[in-house]
């Protein structure tokens, strides 16, 4: 392992202690930003390697995630989302394994309007991977309960804007869980959601490798701040039959990752502006960081499909 590796490691080791986690804990629940490190499973275990190490790794195909790039937002935190947009396609632009299509796990806006969906759609026009598949977050369902964003991505799509699709022998599952938020903020599936999610996937064999995006997280972060989905649990019942599922997800605008089992959860940096770690503020929101600091907690996920192996391979990156 690397010097700088090993480094990080301990130190967050360290600053999770002094919160009462131990080892066991920290490899269940990693939650920092912009570690730029390729997460695989070896025996229920995440196992990180340097970026570098993985640049040359052959893959079946590659995609990549970017999320809450807040269009139109313009507070201190930010005052140009545009160029940070900008800035994470030039750098997905500029991977190794270039990625065949994109994903963004929601909040496309900051208040929905239609220049600042105009605006997102002019910057992806610039990635070299030209088909980006959408879920919506809760800034883009602000005024008109999704109508504009479902006319946009969603015309094919099922009820508020679910939907799948494969890709070689992989199936991807887009859910919406911010149309019904819950108290606190969670969100929340819904059952005609579930009962389509329940058919889109029962006829799959078991070998199928499962990725699933949405803009909440998918299991319990920090539920004081309304980090989860109230009715996850259904959901991820239904792909227990599954060797590989990766979740992924934005809204917290951080990396954080969790291993059950047989499921990966991974949540994004933000292309627009870091939120606080859970329970280190007193509420979530834009974190003003120092100008000269502010790429190095906003970044993108690359995700590597190798055939026959057990997960995917994850690899954040920032900005700066």
């Amino acid at each position: 392992m690397a010097n700088d590796e090993q480094n990080l490691i301990d130190y967050n080791l360290q600053d999770l202690n002094q919160d009462g986690i131990d080892r066991r804990g920290f490899l269940k629940c990693m939650a920092w930003a912009g570690t730029g490190l390729v997460w695989t499973l070896s025996g229920g275990i995440p196992v990180s390697r340097a970026f570098a190490k993985n640049a040359g790794k052959s893959t079946d195909f590659a995609f990549a995630q970017i999320s809450d790039s807040h269009m139109g937002f313009n507070k201190p935190a930010n005052p140009d989302v545009v160029a940070t947009l900008q800035a994470a396609i030039d750098k997905i632009n500029r991977l190794p394994n270039p990625p065949e299509f994109l994903l963004h796990t929601g909040d496309i806006t900051h208040l929905s309007r239609p220049e600042q969906f105009d605006n997102v759609d002019q910057i992806l026009k610039s990635a070299s991977a030209k088909d980006v598949f959408f879920v919506p977050g809760e800034h883009d369902v602000l005024d008109d309960n999704g109508k504009a964003y479902l006319e946009r991505y969603g015309k094919s799509a099922q009820g508020s804007g679910w939907y799948s699709f494969d890709k070689k022998g992989v199936h991807f599952i887009g859910l919406v869980n911010v149309m019904n938020l819950k108290s606190g903020g969670l969100g929340s599936l819904g059952s005609e959601q579930l009962e389509w999610m329940e058919k889109d996937v029962k006829h799959l064999k078991h070998s199928t490798p499962i990725v699933v995006f949405a803009h909440i997280p998918l299991w319990t972060v920090y539920p004081e701040w309304g980090w989860g989905t109230e009715d996850s649990a259904q959901a991820l019942a239904y792909l227990k039959k599954f060797g590989s599922v990766t979740v992924l997800n934005g809204h917290i605008h951080q990396t954080m990752q969790k291993v059950e089992g047989k499921v990966t959860f991974h949540t994004a940096m933000s292309t627009a502006f870091p939120q606080p770690q859970p329970g280190k503020a007193d509420s979530p929101g834009p974190m003003k960081v120092p100008a000269e600091q502010l790429r190095s907690v906003l970044g993108i996920t690359d995700v590597n499909y190798v055939r026959g192996q057990h997960s995917l391979a994850l690899v954040d990156s920032t900005l700066g």
